[in-house]
């Protein structure tokens, strides 16, 4: 009998094991994986960036976790000697339309807490002197970190407490009971006093599999990236964003340098076909048909269609992705561009064709279900487990004799 079972090896089932473990140290925690490693899907397929939290409406988990975690990922690297890079970003304003929108997005950040700045044109060339811009906001506190590294380094300390992590091991059954959530894997059964729910790219199945009805369905877009020929990384000094189109739910493509001293082009966003489709080719008819089969899809599709469909020509025309790339730096020419590996977002949609907009967890009898955690959830991790584990208190009355020992 375990006292907590986490279903999935992300940074953010990862975090919550340890945020359980400093609360509960004398706990039996076990995480289970399906795959060989942790960290193996959006963990491992992210960009890398330690977000500051600018974009996310005040007040919201997304913002103040967001805020927060850059801060406390932060000193995480640094007492474990994990390589990272607070380098700053900066976001440009391309055209006279994005200034309003960039001043918008300035008066948001400073809503947030953010020591961020408005910057001129001259200021922006001594940053990043390639750039083509009208305008900017300098965000001191974003970085860089590779955060597969820093999962490898929680499951470390979860198993330095004397958890488990049990790999290879696919969830294939929940039973809620009344003091206990058992729980059938191809790997046999275990039995938890609670289970949380971390699954990522299949947290609404699994909370369907405890029996939840979550209003909601992970739909999987891929986002597709490219990488500077190591000739031209000298044009990218640090992070450099677009001003966000205020009618699509999606930053737009940017500029990340990356720990190892790559640079990264992209994403764009397009609908993948299988839930870890990383591939344009990947396809899974289970995965596909839920899509398709779901109004909230199709509400989302009809209302970003000109955006969507632009989406599309960027995925398959180097040409096109070249172009929305040369807004930012107009150096950049095709030949500068080489295929970057893709990662999936793991978006939960409602019935009405509405993004979830926020972390979103949803409190059961035995269980916690993490039900959307896209970007920013890799530097809001720390964050986020923190919050799951606040969250037990309401119950905690079944709890404390099996965790005080």
């Amino acid at each position: 009998m375990y006292d907590f079972a986490i279903v999935g090896g992300g940074i953010v089932g990862l975090s919550t094991g340890m945020a359980l473990y400093k609360r509960f140290p004398n706990a039996r925690v076990v995480v289970i994986e399906k795959e060989s490693v942790v960290a193996d899907h959006q963990t491992g397929h992210n960009s890398g960036v330690i977000h500051s939290g600018i974009y996310y409406k005040p007040g919201s988990f997304k913002a103040r976790f967001a805020r927060q975690g850059s801060k406390s990922m932060t000193e995480f690297c640094q007492t474990h000697g994990i390589e990272h890079d607070i380098c700053g970003k900066v976001i440009v304003a391309t055209k006279q339309d994005e200034l309003p929108i960039l001043n918008d997005l300035y008066t948001r950040g400073l809503q947030n807490e953010l020591a961020i700045k408005k910057i001129s044109v001259d200021e922006l060339k001594e940053i990043e002197p390639h750039v083509n811009g009208l305008g900017a906001i300098r965000v001191p506190q974003a970085g860089i970190v590779n955060y597969r590294q820093v999962s490898e380094k929680i499951a470390d300390i979860i198993k330095e407490y004397g958890g488990e992590i049990k790999l290879n091991t696919k969830v294939e059954k929940i039973n809620e009971e009344s003091d206990s959530v058992t729980i059938e894997t191809n790997n046999g059964t275990l039995k938890a006093r609670m289970l949380i729910n971390c699954a990522g790219l299949h947290s609404d199945r699994i909370a369907a599999a405890a029996g939840y009805k979550t209003d909601m369905k992970i739909v999987p877009f891929r986002g597709e990236y490219f990488k500077l020929i190591p000739e031209k990384r000298y044009l990218v000094n640090h992070l450099i964003y677009p001003v966000p189109n205020p009618k699509f739910p999606f930053l737009g493509v940017h500029f990340t340098r990356m720990i190892s001293g790559e640079v990264d082009a992209g994403p764009n966003a397009v609908l993948s076909f299988k839930r870890e489709g990383y591939k344009k080719t990947d396809f899974n008819a289970k995965d596909l048909t839920e899509v398709l089969s779901y109004k909230g899809f199709w509400k989302l599709a009809s209302k970003f269609m000109k955006e969507g469909m632009d989406e599309y020509v960027r995925s398959f025309s180097k040409k096109q992705f070249t172009k929305s790339l040369q807004e930012l730096i107009p150096e950049i020419q095709e030949d500068d561009l080489i295929p970057a590996p893709a990662g999936v977002r793991a978006q939960a949609l409602q019935d009405d064709g509405n993004m979830v907009d926020d972390f979103h967890i949803i409190m059961g009898k035995r269980t916690v279900h993490v039900c959307n955690a896209p970007s920013p959830a890799a530097t809001a991790s720390i964050e986020i487990g923190k919050e799951v584990v606040n969250r037990i208190p309401e119950q905690s009355h079944l709890l404390e004799a099996a965790l005080i020992k």
